[in-house]
Formats: C-alpha cells, structure tokens, sequence
C-alpha cells in the first residue's frame, strides 16, 4: 500500500474523531464516548504506523547521502518493501552505480594519462588559465633544457630558452618546424582541451631531427654520387686528352700560347676533382673506431696544426684548458678533423687580427671553441648545419656539415651561436662516461 492511501485513511479517522467529538457533546456521551476512544486508537496506530512508514525510508536516503559525501560508490539501499520509497532507491542505486562506473572510467582515463604524458617521447607543456605553466612531461624538460621546479607558474616569455621565441608565436591549432642552432629541428604545436567547462592551452614540442637529417642524407647521398661520378669520367678523359695534345705539342715552339691555355684547362679540371670531392668526403665518412681518451691531450696535439691555420692570419690562440682530464669515447681521427674545421671556420669568419680561444670544462665534459669574428645573425643561426649552406661567396657548405656528420656519429649536444658580447661560440659537450 502507498503511503498516499495511509494518508487518506489518516485524514478520515481525523474526520470521524472530529464527528465523534461533535456527537458527545451534543448526544449520548457514554455511547459515544467509546467509539471516540476506538477511533482516537486507530488514529494513534495508524500514525505510528505512518511514521514508520515514511521515517525508515527517510533514514535510508539519509544514509545514502552520507555514502555520497564520503563518496562510496560500492555501497547500495535495500529495498523497503514499500512502493514509493523503492523506487526512489531504485531510482538511487542506479545513480550510485552510474557514479561508480564514471569515477572508474575516469581514473582509467587518468591513469593511461599519466602514463602517456610522462613516458612518451614527446615534450608536453600543459598551461593554465593565466597562461602560466601549469604541468609539464620529463621529455619537455630534456627538449627545452629546463626544470618543471623552476619553471611551474611562469608564463613562457619570462623564460629563456630556445624554443621561447617560437612558442611565443604560436597561434591556436598551428603547428610549426624549427630548425636551431644546435642543428637539431623540432615541430611545436600549440593546442587546447577541455578541463571542467574550461578551455587550457598546451604545447607539443617533438624532436624531428633524426628523421628529417636521414631523409636529408639520403637525398644527398644519392645526389652527391651521381653527380661525382659523372664529373669524375668526364675529367679524367677530358685531362687524359689535354696531356696527349700538351705532349704533342712539346716539340713545336710557336704553341706555347696554346700549351699554356691547356695548362689553365688541365688546372681547372684538377680544381673541379678537388671540388667534388669534398663533396664526397662528406658521404664517405667512415664509422667511429672509438678510444677513450683525455680530450685535452687530443687538444694539444692539434695546436700546432691550428697555429699554421691561424697565423698568416694574425690569429692569437689562447688555451684555457681544465686541469683535470676530460674523458671521452671518441674516434680520434674524426675528432681531430672536426675540430680543425671548426677552428678554420672561426679564424674565416674573424679574417685577420682577431683571438680564438680554445677552453674546456671537466665537471661539464665541455669544450668550447670561442672566436672573436663578425658574430652570427639569427637568420643565419637556423641554417647553419642544413647540407650545403654557407656564408661565404664561393663557399661549399661542407665544412659544417662534416662536423655535424662526425658529432652526431659521437652522439654529442653541440651549437653554434654568438653571445650577447659578440662572441661566436662553438660549444660541444661529450656523452659522459
């Protein structure tokens, strides 16, 4: 029976007390007077019997409240028995088992999450509603090259990193490919989700640089031997032919003129072979035959060499060198070659009286190598390692590109850019050990 239909009979026996009363007064008491009492007993017992109808129910909504604040979602309401208050439980039970399955679903989403956002490869840099970092993955601080500690409620302009510039620049949803200093190429991205009705900004910064440079040296591989291999046949025949008709012509005096013309063509044609295979010295770079060595020894075996590179241009060198060995794995050979390159670049880009200087870091198994030249604009920081570009008005861009080849083979970090003094700064630091 609903708790309605006691209601109604309630409000009837209410009625009749009221009649009974009315007849008392103004017929026989002692008749009526015991049906007042029956009635007023039937009263009683049927409010009893309401309350316990409509309180226990109460109470155990009250108790489902209190599983909702601890929020116990496990837990579920008996049915009482009556049909009003179960299917308000019933009703109550399907909600909590609602909750259970959305608060369930919801730390699996966090979990798998979490799991993504500190284990993958890419960085990621979640920002808050102020544009502040607010969370960011143990990959964006090895990208970015700073800490989560330092960074968390910073807004990215008010820190300074490589990548500072280019995120600043972002728009919503654009993606973007940079190419820095340090040769390395990133793909930024600047997105939102949604957080509570809120909208949050986050970057995804992921390193392309092994990938864009494979495909790179793929292309000019195939290029480089193509086009080596052509030049070469065609030199060598058209040098071989040159000689004959030199020598022909030895035994005549009045072709000296011609001789000498010849001369000049055969000359040009050893310059082209040299040229080209500059190129191809870049594509034949052995693998590393690796020793672990003290850099400054292999340093100081160099210096005479970079000397001779430096002198006729009244270049100073200065060694600032760690008193305490530096080690690292390295091929010497390959080492000693990037090396020079780098020190002919500075002494290049300085031309005449000027200071490079050569200084190493133990505790940072660093080395830099610091000329005083013109300095590098920031135009030009972005391409200096892309295959074939250089400053120079007859330069080759090979120079560069051998050392990014040798270095990358050493797994090094390494970048080249000019200070805020106007110092060029080749830094290169080694894979500890």
């Amino acid at each position: 029976m609903r708790v309605r239909t006691y209601f109604i009979w309630l409000v009837i026996l209410f009625l009749l007390n009221i009649i009974t009363v009315q007849v008392i007064v103004f017929m026989d008491w002692h008749f009526s007077y015991w049906i007042w009492i029956g009635i007023e007993v039937l009263v009683l017992v049927c409010l009893l019997f309401l309350y316990h109808r409509i309180m226990k129910p109460f109470q155990l909504l009250e108790n489902g409240m209190l599983l909702l604040k601890e929020q116990d979602f496990s837990s579920r309401l008996r049915k009482v028995g009556q049909k009003d208050a179960d299917s308000i439980i019933q009703i109550f039970n399907r909600m909590m088992e609602q909750l259970k399955y959305e608060r369930l679903h919801v730390r699996e989403q966090d979990q798998l999450f979490d799991l993504i956002f500190y284990s993958s490869p890419m960085g990621i840099v979640i920002m808050d509603l102020d544009e502040r970092i607010q969370s960011m993955n143990p990959s964006a601080e090895r990208l970015l090259g700073i800490s989560f500690d330092k960074s968390k409620g910073n807004r990215i302009c008010n820190l300074h990193f490589e990548l500072s510039e280019c995120l600043q620049k972002l728009t919503q949803g654009e993606v973007r490919t940079v190419r820095l200093n340090d040769s390395n190429i990133y793909r930024c991205s600047r997105l939102s989700f949604l957080n509570k009705g809120f909208r949050h900004t986050f970057y995804l910064i992921e390193l392309l640089t092994e990938e864009v440079m494979h495909a790179e040296k793929k292309a000019y591989e195939k290029v480089i031997r193509m086009i080596s291999h052509e030049v070469n046949n065609t030199v060598a025949g058209i040098t071989s032919a040159l000689d004959t008709i030199d020598a022909t012509l030895e035994n005549f005096s009045e072709t000296t003129d011609i001789r000498g013309v010849i001369q000049v063509c055969i000359e040009r044609c050893y310059s082209m072979s040299h040229f080209i295979t500059n190129f191809s010295d870049v594509v034949k770079i052995p693998e590393p035959s690796f020793l672990r060595v003290d850099m400054n020894d292999v340093i100081r075996k160099n210096v005479q060499f970079m000397e001779v590179i430096c002198n006729k241009r009244h270049i100073d060198i200065q060694m600032q060198l760690d008193t305490e060995a530096i080690w690292a794995v390295i091929d010497v050979g390959l080492m000693q070659q990037a090396l020079i390159n780098i020190v002919k670049n500075a002494a290049e880009s300085i031309g005449n009286n000027g200071t490079i200087t050569i200084r190493t870091n133990a505790s940072l198994s660093l080395l830099e190598i610091i000329d005083t030249g013109k300095g590098i604009s920031k135009e030009v920081e972005s391409r200096l390692f892309t295959p074939f570009f250089s400053t120079k008005p007859n330069g080759q861009g090979v120079g560069l590109m051998l050392v990014r080849e040798v270095l990358q083979k050493h797994h090094c970090i390494f970048s080249l850019r000019t200070d805020n003094e106007g110092l060029t700064i080749f830094k290169i630091q080694f894979k500890a050990i």
